[in-house]
């Protein structure tokens, strides 16, 4: 096995890989050479440990990866700029049936796999047969796979790489210490439970080792035995308590059926639940095979209520769900409600069977569930209501969890259910099924609610596996452990939190070990395998110790669950370990010293679909293992992408690969495109025209820091103004990657800054002042985290000293922004907005350009309204006796014009409460009172703006200065509002 590892290291490593854009091949090998993110403890810095899970080495990494991983770096990079002493470090998972199951499929000549291998993946042809070996496939694709790490820019600590099998003997010794600890803690139990179960791999089948059907769990189904004379139907059920309104039984025609001998009695079940059955009942033999069509017509009894009932044939009954029995409620259940309609509506159906259409007329819905909200037939009040044509109609799903939500939430059973009567259907549930049991008129069975299929390429069963080793998650104050955990850790987003909550609720005994695959040995029972998700919980600990044993073979050897003890948990001594396994007490106190100096983790970034099985598993084995002090701080939890509109999967021949990606693009643009998808639970899109976009953006902010590094030194009319929405960005960038929005952050570096610096150049005329050099230094700081390598580019054009990502983040500083500037630069972007709507509309380039300034007099009543609280529609009365009394002249025209001005100054007042609110300042109108007096210098800016970019004459003139009024412009001029006439 150790030579397909070398040889697949090998052949991995010769598949070079690159980026098209020179600067980042040049700053990837500065980074490695002055090995800038290696991280050693210092005591004199806060410290900040994040991971990402490890990928499976079945696969190139692809842009789901891409995505994760980034995030995970964009936070890696910020804190270390921001002063922390940051762990970012990287391993590979080897373990498990996802690569055994690829080497499987290959064996047997499967050509999708071939397919796969050669299309998506990229694997050379002549290389392929080495892919029937497993470990072949892990080490080709970690040593492609590392080449993609390094291209992506991800500021990793390579020295303390590893990955996860017995080739790698210290992950192994590992794993068998964390089980020894749970084993040792009484958290690891045996028993007999419900697995998802492989026939094929004779193995319990986790959610990483599924091909698809992962979070799927065995459903405990009621069997519920109707007397048919010479055997019973056995008809599986969620809802026991429904049996009071049973009027039929269903049973697919074209499905088969066998009678068995269970038990001491006869029962009918499909042919397909009989399998499922023998692998959870034991002793059960086949008596007789029957064709569904043979049983249709016949009658039986219900039990409890004794009722005589037809059996009768409908289609949406799947014999591979349950038993392939169903009994029919139609009053509460909408499927049995369609069908029996569809009986009505076609009665001549049932003549081949000799059922007369009387007798299924005479069928009708038994109401036994009250449900407010519901009327007294809740089925078929839902099935009407969507309008739901047959029994194969895709609604009927909706309808169903609509009506069984309700009803289990808050139905409560009538007078016709006997002794259960009054009963909530929450309570009744058990207490039906146990009295069925009780009376030998039912059972139980465990099936999935949907197809699982395994690596293998088998479809999966439930099986009662009765020396299984467990994982005892039901544990009640082990639960408890992780509920305080998850209350008082960072969770972004925050509405993820709940979601943790819920699974930790409903998570069950977890099989933690299977019989094939790639794996650790269990340590007290080596037949058995620790399964992939069960070995990959607190692995992050390794981290903060393989540095020393990725350089010490000899130290390697010696790693016992001794050893361990005294590093993590601190049992034993460093002097007494050294004397009985050789190893150096000094190197035991340096691996014990790092350990305690990185955990817990900080942050751990993750997509949705781990939270109900890998993150939760995380947070569980954290809480049984170490104490409170170490458990986890902080859990990111992000979407799942799709490509162009469609979920990515290999099935659909829609997988980018990273590698891809990077060579069509670059690695900045791949991550910028990456991060611009979405934040939070989103689901971000990949779509190619936006990566060519952003390409074309992140060359353009390139070029603008090459000329802000010659940029004169003198100071210009805009300077102040960009200078002051420089530091309104520094802090929306800030606050948003403090939550981990990173598409918020990114957005911002990106879009927000390109249009304050591209209107900052067209305000002075395509000049730049000496604020644009200051401006470019701190976006190439900002922009450090999502563009790394641009910005290092960035950052040596300027001058700036080291290396970029190892720069200070920018600290923002209230006190630099200068909000009449802001405003002011508001209203000029407003009125130039204004003049090329008019231009818009007139559809003509004009020749010149007329911009009425308001009078004076209506400057004064404009501070007037301001001071006496006017623009929200406040003290107008007195407002307007005031001004009658200050300014007499205009008493006929102030009723009309203080509501006018009242609405332009809203506007302003609007954005300064905006920006005062933004930068924790008490908003005031002493800002827009100081603009008044600059409205004429606000307009001969416009003017000069218009005429750099139109080309058109554009002259200003005071209202009372105005010998012509063309259409009325000057005598309707407003503050903040000039009258536009445009010729």
């Amino acid at each position: 096995m150790e030579e397909w590892v070398s040889k697949g290291f090998e052949l991995g490593s010769k598949q070079r890989l690159s980026s098209p854009r020179e600067i980042e091949v040049k700053w990837l090998n500065k980074w490695k050479a002055a090995a800038i993110f290696q991280a050693e403890p210092q005591k004199d810095k806060p410290k900040f440990f994040i991971c990402v899970p490890y990928s499976y080495q079945n696969g190139p990494l692809h842009l789901g990866h891409g995505f994760t991983f980034t995030r995970g770096d964009v936070i890696a990079r910020f804190k270390r700029m921001q002063g922390y002493n940051v762990l970012f470090p990287w391993s590979w998972h080897w373990t498990g049936e996802a690569v055994a199951g690829t080497s499987e499929r290959l064996k047997r000549g499967d050509e999708s796999v071939i397919k796969m291998l050669k299309e998506i993946d990229g694997v050379p042809e002549e290389l392929i047969p080495f892919f029937q070996e497993p470990a072949f496939i892990c080490s080709y694709y970690t040593a492609e796979n590392r080449q993609v790490v390094d291209l992506m820019g991800w500021s990793v600590d390579w020295r303390r790489e590893f990955y996860t099998t017995d080739l790698h003997p210290y992950y192994s010794r590992f794993i068998t210490w964390q089980y020894e600890v749970l084993r040792r803690n009484g958290y690891v139990i045996k028993g007999k439970h419900p697995v998802v179960w492989c026939p094929s791999c004779q193995s319990a089948t986790g959610d990483h080792d599924r091909l698809s059907g992962e979070g799927v769990f065995p459903e405990e189904f009621t069997l519920v035995f109707f007397d048919a004379g010479d055997f019973r139907l056995a008809a599986a059920t969620l809802r026991p308590e429904t049996i009071f309104g049973a009027t039929n039984v269903w049973i697919n025609p074209e499905a088969k059926y066998v009678v068995v001998r269970w038990d001491g009695k006869k029962v009918l079940i499909s042919d397909k639940a009989y399998e499922k059955l023998r692998e959870q009942k034991g002793e059960i033999s086949p008596v007789e095979e029957l064709e569904g069509r043979k049983l249709i017509g016949a009658k039986c009894r219900v039990p409890l209520t004794g009722a005589e009932i037809l059996i009768l044939p409908a289609s949406f009954v799947d014999p591979a769900i349950g038993s392939g029995v169903v009994y029919s409620v139609p009053a509460h259940a909408p499927y049995d409600y369609a069908a029996l309609r569809d009986l009505w509506r076609a009665p001549e159906g049932l003549a081949p069977y000799g059922i007369d259409a009387k007798a299924i007329r005479a069928i009708k819905p038994i109401a036994i569930i009250e449900t407010p909200g519901f009327g007294e037939l809740p089925a078929v009040e839902v099935v009407e209501k969507l309008g739901i044509i047959d029994q194969r109609d895709e609604k009927l799903g909706e309808a169903t969890k609509e009506v069984y939500s309700r009803e289990f939430h808050s139905g409560v059973l009538k007078e016709n259910c006997g002794d259960y009567k009054g009963m909530r259907v929450s309570e009744a549930r058990e207490a039906v099924r146990q009295k069925l049991i009780n009376m030998g008129e039912g059972d139980t069975m465990y099936d999935l609610p949907e197809k699982v299929v395994c690596r293998s390429g088998d479809e999966c069963i439930v099986k009662i596996v009765e020396d299984q080793w467990f994982l005892n998650y039901s544990r009640g104050d082990w639960k408890e452990r992780v509920r305080k955990i998850i209350k008082e850790m960072n969770i972004y987003p925050e509405e993820a939190r709940q979601w943790f909550l819920n699974v930790v609720d409903w998570l069950r005994d977890w099989a933690c070990t299977r019989k094939t695959g790639l794996g650790t040995p269990l340590p007290w029972d080596r037949s058995w395998i620790v399964e992939t998700l069960s070995d990959s919980t607190i692995y992050p600990a390794l981290y903060t110790i393989s540095k020393y044993l990725n350089n010490d073979p000899v130290l390697q050897s010696k790693v016992s669950t001794e050893i361990l003890d005294y590093v993590f948990l601190g049992r034993g001594s460093a002097e007494e370990l050294a004397r009985k396994s050789g190893i150096d007490a000094g190197v035991l106190r340096a691996m014990r010293d790092e350990f305690l100096y990185w955990y817990p983790v900080d942050m751990r970034i993750s997509a949705k679909e781990l939270v109900p099985n890998h993150l939760t598993f995380y947070l569980f084995h954290h809480s049984a293992i170490f104490d409170e002090e170490r458990w986890p701080r902080g859990i990111g939890v992000n979407g799942m992408i799709s490509i162009e509109g469609m979920k990515m999967s290999k099935s659909k021949g829609n997988i980018i690969p990273l590698k891809v990606a990077v060579a069509r693009h670059g690695a900045d643009v791949t991550r910028c495109t990456l991060l611009l998808g979405a934040e939070d639970l989103d689901d971000p899109d990949w779509w190619e025209k936006n990566a060519i976009e952003i390409g074309k953006d992140l060359h353009n902010i390139l070029s603008l820091m090459r000329e802000s590094a010659n940029a004169p030194r003198e100071a210009l009319d805009a300077d102040s103004w960009l200078l002051s929405r420089l530091q309104l960005r520094i802090a929306r960038i800030t606050r948003a990657l403090e939550k981990l929005k990173t598409r918020t952050a990114c957005n911002e570096v990106i879009y927000g800054m390109l249009n304050d610096f591209r209107w900052y150049m067209r305000r002075n005329g395509g000049r730049l002042g000496s604020a644009a050099r200051v401006y470019a230094e701190t976006w190439a700081r900002l922009l450090a985290p999502f563009a790394p390598y641009t910005a290092e580019e960035g950052w040596s054009i300027l001058g700036g000293e080291g290396y970029v990502s190892l720069a200070e983040w920018p600290k923002y500083r209230p006190e630099n922004i200068d909000i009449q500037k802001l405003l002011k630069e508001e209203i000029i972007r407003d009125l130039r907005d204004d003049i090329y709507e008019i231009i818009k509309v007139t559809e003509k380039k004009p020749s010149k350009i007329t911009l009425y300034v308001a009078a004076e007099w209506k400057n004064r009543l404009a501070a007037l309204v301001i001071d006496g609280d006017g623009i929200n529609q406040r003290n107008r009365g007195q407002i307007i006796k005031k001004a009658v009394v200050e300014i007499p002249e205009r008493k006929g025209e102030i009723p009309t014009l203080v509501p006018k001005l009242a609405d332009v100054l809203r506007r302003v007042q609007e954005y300064s409460n905006q920006i005062c609110k933004e930068i924790e300042v008490e908003s005031d109108s002493k800002y827009i009172s100081a603009l008044l007096r600059e409205e004429r210098s606000i307009c001969m800016d416009v003017a000069v703006l218009l005429e750099n970019e139109l080309g058109a004459k554009t002259i200003v003139i005071p209202e009372e200065e105005a010998r012509e009024d063309p259409m009325g412009k000057a005598r309707n001029a407003l503050p903040f509002r000039p009258g536009i006439y445009v010729e």
